[in-house]
């Protein structure tokens, strides 16, 4: 039961409620939920990553967040609290493991159970500040600075294996403008691109236009 202590302090009947609830393993792009859906339950992620996109009508997406293992979805706190749907999607991105509460338990447990409550708030307080942050970003920094800081952020060994449009998906851009500022990059010296992944060359340059965000 560490999943659930590592939730909040809750009643032993809380706790046995929960222990009950089954695990669920899902592949690297299994689709948790769509704009307009319903929200049927609270996912407690176990394990692996799911990122939450907005799709405009022109087909453009922004991830609007990345939920890893102890973090939760706002998107999912609006519609069991609210009853609003979906504005977004959300789809798994690493092969993840998780617990779905159904919207009565959830419901019961955040009128009966303190800690839980406090937990799921203060998760979704935390997460509506990363959302006020990247909204900050997306409405004032310049696209090479965001551009930067994403790459900084995804690279592994200096490499970034993410194609144009994920990229834009992630700052709030088009793939073309992430096309243009990348073969900016490129002959700077900064980066070489390949198809679907990114070098990074220098870090030190982009380190210092992505402190322009800061």
């Amino acid at each position: 039961m560490s999943w659930i202590t590592s939730l909040a302090a809750l009643s032993p009947a809380a706790e046995r409620v929960l222990a009950a609830l089954p695990r669920h393993n899902l592949p690297p792009g299994s689709p948790l939920f769509h704009a307009g859906d319903t929200a049927v339950g609270f996912v407690v992620l176990l394990s692996g990553r799911i990122e939450v996109f907005l799709t405009g009508p022109s087909g453009r997406e922004i991830l609007l967040y990345a939920v890893e293992p102890g973090q939760s979805c706002i998107q999912s706190t609006l519609g069991l609290m609210a009853g609003e749907p979906y504005s977004g999607e959300a789809v798994t991105t690493a092969a993840s493991e998780l617990v779905l509460i159904p919207r009565a338990t959830f419901l019961r447990l955040m009128e009966d159970e303190p800690g839980f409550r406090s937990f799921v708030m203060q998760a979704f307080a935390r997460r509506m500040a990363d959302v006020t942050r990247l909204l900050e970003r997306v409405a004032f920094g310049r696209i090479e600075a965001r551009l930067a800081q994403a790459l900084l952020e995804l690279e592994n060994g200096g490499l970034v294996q993410a194609t144009q449009a994920e990229l834009a998906a992630r700052i709030g851009s088009a793939r073309e403008v992430i096309s243009r500022r990348l073969d900016g990059f490129a002959r700077a010296g900064w980066v070489e691109t390949d198809r679907g992944a990114v070098r990074l060359r220098d870090r030190g340059a982009l380190r210092q236009l992505a402190a322009a965000l800061m």
